[in-house]
């Protein structure tokens, strides 16, 4: 078993640096088997999904070699065949295969993907555009089967019912190889849809109105390889943020878009945070004394849900009375329990967050829930007094690159010890 060690207390100091985004490298990796040629990541952060997603790509015959963080992929030897499903459960990203296959071969076999548990995430919008593209889908043991007729997708008209950031990826991936215009209706907003858009129409592909509610997709018969600089990851930019505020004398977070975090550093502000915010970086000062605040979660650009609980340690910090409703995932709370066990006044009833401070927090042995939950327990474990021992530490390493190097270098008591 492996754990997470620290010693908290400590105040830190130094600059950290933002890696490229994991939600945007989930779906760039899927994205490049759709090229007749090399396609070159550059910025690809360490984390185990990176792993899980080279694994895949490799059995299936693609070849990939990685340099520090630049990911070099070459599909051109990719096979037509049932992807692995072990390593398809580690990941819920694993669905972004069904529109890139779909797109390449016509055809798609996949495990149902995995992930953190924080509740319902129905993939029913992915198949709402696949069939209007003309795909079918059979099913059979633990895995899905999208066919479609003659191996050709066709170009649709596709309003999602809700604003989904994994459907509108999906149709994408799907729609660029597709005969004719795909038109995607009331499309998610987030930054990684235009990064991937980016590296799509670096490619070759013909995408507009990425950003935007409706993104226009006309199809074409080939994509050629390319180089991409993934975007800066703004939920590590976003925790790091958190935490700087919650256990910094002054620190500097680097490769940041500001523009990609303004509702977030707006409840920052909100609480009484001090920045002073440039052009690619955030430098956070000494904190003194923080307002209670109330924090909605909303699809983009409002305040993401994947910020509400690395935020959450700080918010303990601040004087008053507040709250978190998360809109997004009714199951994300499962760090309230975490916390409160380390002698936080928290509770929670369904999706809504009540909190009440300034806390005190006393390290004791406490467990990641799901990714952010465990940035949430190592920003709270820096905050508390004495030991935290923080287990189920797989999720945290799923999305944060070298967290514990980072921490260290700002003079952190943190190891990751291995029983």
């Amino acid at each position: 078993m492996r754990k997470i060690v620290i010693n908290g207390g400590r105040k830190l100091k130094g600059t950290v640096t933002v890696s490229g985004a994991k939600n945007s490298v989930v779906a760039l990796m899927p994205a490049a088997i759709l090229a007749d040629g090399i396609v070159t990541l550059d910025g690809v952060p360490e984390i185990s999904d990176v792993d899980s997603l080279i694994d895949i790509m490799e059995t299936m015959g693609a070849k990939i070699d990685r340099q520090g963080d630049t990911l070099t992929i070459d599909p051109r030897g990719l096979k037509d065949m049932p992807m692995p499903f072990g390593k398809i459960n580690s990941l819920r990203a694993s669905y972004y295969f069904y529109g890139s296959l779909l797109g390449r071969f016509g055809r798609a076999e996949v495990g149902l993907p995995g992930g953190c548990d924080l509740g319902p995430r129905p993939i029913d919008l992915h198949l709402k555009a696949f069939e209007a593209m003309g795909a079918t889908l059979t099913t059979h043991e633990s895995a899905m089967v999208f066919t479609a007729k003659d191996r050709h997708l066709h170009g649709a008209q596709i309003y999602m019912d809700t604003v989904s950031v994994g459907a509108t990826i999906n149709t994408m991936l799907a729609a660029v190889k597709a005969k004719g215009r795909t038109i995607i209706e009331n499309a998610a907003r987030e930054p990684e849809i235009i990064d991937i858009a980016t590296l799509l129409n670096n490619m070759g592909a013909r995408v507009r109105g990425a950003g935007t509610d409706m993104i226009t997709i006309d199809g074409v018969e080939h994509l050629h390889g390319t180089r991409h600089q993934v975007i800066p990851d703004r939920i590590e930019a976003g925790t790091y943020i958190a935490l700087a505020a919650a256990v910094g004398e002054g620190i500097k977070v680097d490769n940041v878009l500001y523009e990609h975090l303004e509702s977030y550093i707006a409840k920052l502000e909100e609480m009484g945070v001090r920045m002073t915010i440039s052009e690619d970086s955030i430098y956070i000062e000494k904190q003194d004394q923080l307002k209670a605040v109330h924090v909605k979660t909303a699809p983009y650009p409002g305040f993401a849900t994947d910020l509400q609980q690395p935020l959450t340690p700080l918010l303990l910090l601040a004087k008053g009375i507040g709250s978190v409703t998360d809109t997004i995932y009714e199951k994300r709370v499962g760090h309230v329990a975490e916390l409160a066990s380390m002698g936080a006044t928290i509770e929670t009833r369904s999706n809504y967050i009540a909190y009440q401070g300034p806390n005190q927090l006393t390290g004791t042995a406490v467990k990641a829930t799901d990714l952010r939950g465990g940035a949430a327990m190592v920003i709270a474990g820096l905050m508390a007094k004495g030991r935290t021992e923080i287990t189920n530490i797989e999720f945290i390493l799923r999305g944060y690159s070298n967290i514990i190097e980072k921490l260290t270098d700002l003079g952190a008591d943190i190891q990751l010890i291995e029983e």
